[in-house]
């Protein structure tokens, strides 16, 4: 064997059971002068590594993890690139949240004196509050403005007609009630599911363009989120929903980018008031969430969504592609019949 081996170090989470893996050591990380102009660079230059690190057989069809950067200026104190099995995202809130546990409990970010930590990550500037809850950090974290982009958008799928909201909250989400496609969000719906959120998203980008007014580059619709609406009372709203996203990957945690843009859906909608989300995940995982104000973006009545989770450390793992390994960025197999 000939050359050294590519050795990447990482450190492992989890957000209300879904996965994140911090880059440590091993690559270089992106560079540029904003946080989207390095997630530019990632893309021309380290997919090779999100690849090794998110399919199998190091990683799995469900992996989702991020480079940590430099942040674009003193007003915050670290950057994120945010990848996944097919790409690399604009916005992830579990990994926010992980993130911001991974520096504070780590030192390699100490929260400011308001007790918050700044990040940037490619969708805009999100800011952590963390306290202490039992003894271990919780996160409560401040979105950019998300906002109510359409409602009632009509869609066919194979299990008849029905309507989506879509709504952005870092990335853009069509959000389908499960009952209105005679599903339910259970594991055992799932496959499903993942069948729908592909025809639901094809129907929808087929009709609608959908980016960013800030910055084009934050583009597409990133997931469908499918929710079963389990109470009601004084303005609390409590929903279950599952996230199926990229290329059919499933969200465990109740997705913090899509809570704040079901959280900006239920505003639009005249349903939510001053009162609070709770959102249970597939798993039964719970992030809640909140309208902290309003706003505008570009024109429109948006609002500043607050989510509140934690996150777990699961392990620090040294992953290595050795020279001639005739998988050297892995591989993915079809997981389900419905697959993805």
């Amino acid at each position: 064997m000939t050359g050294q081996p590519k050795m990447i170090s990482t450190a492992d989470y989890h957000t209300a059971g879904e996965p994140f893996r911090i880059v440590l050591g091993g690559v270089r990380p992106p560079q540029g002068a904003t946080i989207l102009d390095k997630r530019d660079d990632a893309i021309a230059r380290l997919d090779d590594v999100r690849q090794l690190l998110t399919l199998e057989p190091r990683g799995h069809a469900d992996m989702y993890g991020c480079f940590v950067t430099e942040p674009d200026d003193d007003g915050a104190d670290l950057g994120l690139i945010f990848f996944h099995r097919e790409g690399f995202s604009t916005a992830c809130g579990h990994g926010s949240i992980a993130a911001a546990v991974w520096a504070c409990t780590t030192g390699y970010a100490a929260p400011r004196e308001d007790g918050t930590l700044v990040l940037d990550v490619p969708s805009g500037r999100v800011t952590c509050h963390i306290s202490d809850v039992g003894g271990r950090p919780s996160v409560r974290f401040v979105n950019i403005p998300s906002y109510l982009h359409a409602k009632d958008v009509k869609v066919s799928t194979t299990h008849g007609t029905t309507h989506a909201d879509i709504a952005y909250g870092g990335a853009f989400y069509a959000m389908v009630e499960a009952g209105s496609l005679g599903q339910e969000v259970t594991p055992a719906h799932l496959p499903g599911l993942i069948t729908l959120s592909a025809q639901i998203k094809a129907d929808i980008l087929a009709r609608h363009q959908l980016a960013s007014p800030e910055d084009d580059r934050v583009n597409g619709l990133y997931g469908v989120i499918f929710y079963d609406r389990l109470a009601t009372e004084d303005g609390r709203i409590e929903e279950r929903n599952v996230t199926v996203f990229a290329d059919g990957q499933v969200d465990r945690s109740p997705c913090g980018s899509g809570t704040c843009a079901r959280l900006a859906t239920l505003h639009g909608r005249g349903e939510l008031g001053t009162g609070e989300l709770v959102n249970r995940s597939i798993i039964d995982t719970v992030f809640t969430g909140r309208a902290a104000g309003t706003t505008t973006i570009a024109g429109r009545p948006a609002i500043i969504p607050e989510v509140t989770g934690t996150a777990y450390l699961t392990g620090y793992n040294t992953f290595v592609a050795e020279p001639g390994d005739e998988l050297p960025t892995g591989f993915l197999l079809p997981t389900t019949a419905a697959d993805r």
